[in-house]
């Protein structure tokens, strides 16, 4: 029983991040579709037998972290499909940051301070439809810090796996900037649309 399907991605060369990266990278994305899907499976086996309360609750909290770990990674490698497209002509989304934070550069600037904390995780930039404003996090794990409710318009995995063949650790800035130059800002333009 599969109910979910690994995306596959258009994802062109990209300066900074290698296709060797790139390919073992998607190889981890599909272990969190499988094991979503496992997890989904005994839920469902349990659920029709008087089964164990502890595996049960045990799975409900993987299930947290195999689906926003497949989730997150859709977001980050749906941003890089087909390529480096600017955004387009009267962009919703770069008015709304330039609104908020003053232009792309000082947005950016606030992201990289999130990108650059210590550890492994998740740097997301949401929407938050009720405020009209963007928020950014750090989310930790995959699905320990996720801002209830609100709209993902980017999300950079910051793990050491998203890098490690093309970065030491202490070199995640570079790769940072690769991700960020890399993005087709029409997908994010139209995710910004969808959330608004």
């Amino acid at each position: 029983m599969s109910i979910y399907k690994a995306k596959e991605f258009n994802i062109p060369k990209i300066e900074g991040i290698s296709e060797k990266q790139i390919e073992e990278h998607l190889k981890l994305y599909n272990g969190y579709v499988t094991h979503t899907n496992k997890i989904l499976e005994q839920l469902s086996k349990l659920d029709k037998e008087e089964g164990d309360s502890y595996l049960r609750s045990e799975l409900q909290r993987r299930l947290g972290f195999e689906f926003c770990g497949m989730k997150n990674h859709e977001y980050y490698f749906g941003a890089l499909e087909g390529g480096l497209t600017p955004p387009p002509e009267k962009s919703l989304f770069v008015e709304a940051i330039n609104k908020q934070y003053g232009g792309a550069k000082e947005a950016k600037i606030e992201l990289e301070k999130i990108a650059m904390s210590r550890g492994s995780g998740w740097t997301i930039l949401y929407w938050d439809k009720n405020a009209e404003r963007f928020q950014m996090t750090w989310v930790d794990e995959h699905h320990l810090g996720h801002l209830s409710s609100l709209d993902i318009i980017i999300a950079i995995d910051m793990w050491e796996h998203a890098f490690m063949v093309d970065y030491l650790p202490g070199e995640k800035k570079k790769y940072f900037e690769s991700y960020l130059e890399a993005i087709n800002w029409e997908k994010i333009e139209n995710w910004f649309k969808q959330a608004i």
